[in-house]
């Protein structure tokens, strides 16, 4: 298989793989937006510095520690409905925030934010895995990357143009109405019998 073809494959053809490549997008599209928005939110509401670097940290804590159950669940219940789940978790975290004023709400935003991130971002390589043979495997898992590390780039363009035109709340909003669409996206497309769960 060429490198071309893999390419297509991964990134359109392939139902399960092109899902996995579409929902890794959305997903880093989210981080872009919370490293680059989230604090300047936080800020202008008038939170602390110290208010602003808990809810910081709350996000990546929740998500790495929560690695280490889902990618253990998903061996287990399959990977279709935790990247599904996971990304509507996330969806509902953003909308949360989006609409939340004060240090609770986002705190409990960004620890729902974390946990979905924490379905997803396991699951979602491991997706690439059960559907890609061992000669192009390495491939497909980059061609997963390309798109999947594009996330942060087009998240940051999009949140921060929205947050120029809108404000930051309708930047949080429009981000969240992408990833749950992203979801629904996977709960259609994606195959449920690339893994048998054990």
């Amino acid at each position: 298989m060429t490198s071309r073809d893999v390419f297509i494959l991964t990134s359109f053809r392939d139902r399960s793989l092109s899902s996995v490549c579409h929902a890794g997008m959305v997903n880093n599209l989210n981080d872009g937006l919370a490293w680059g928005l989230f604090p300047v939110l936080f800020a202008s509401a008038g939170l602390a510095v110290d208010s602003i670097g808990i809810l910081a940290a709350a996000y990546p804590a929740v998500w790495g520690a929560g690695q280490l159950l889902t990618g253990a669940l998903s061996d287990r219940i399959g990977r279709k409905h935790l990247i599904t789940g996971g990304m509507l978790v996330q969806a509902a975290a953003l909308a949360m925030i989006a609409a939340g004023q004060g240090f609770g709400i986002w705190l409990a935003g960004a620890v729902l934010l974390g946990a979905g991130t924490a379905m997803v971002y396991p699951t979602l390589l491991a997706a690439i895995g059960d559907v890609a043979h061992p000669q192009w495997r390495a491939r497909s898992v980059g061609i997963y990357r390309l798109w999947r590390d594009g996330g942060f780039a087009v998240g940051a363009l999009i949140s921060g143009i929205i947050a120029d035109t809108l404000g930051i709340p309708a930047a949080v909003t429009t981000v969240a109405l992408l990833t749950g669409a992203s979801g629904i996206v996977v709960a259609l497309r994606m195959r449920s019998t690339d893994h048998l769960p054990r």
